[in-house]
């Protein structure tokens, strides 16, 4: 949900630690596919 939330305001970058990037892309892209 935090990606979510960070994709509906607008945001392009975020921060994680190297062992969640698989996660948080997978996360990225379910939020661009529930905006459409």
């Amino acid at each position: 949900s935090t990606v979510i939330f960070c994709h509906n305001i607008g945001l392009t970058y975020v921060s994680c630690s190297p062992f969640r990037v698989p996660i948080a892309r997978l996360a990225a892209a379910h939020a661009v596919v529930l905006n459409k």
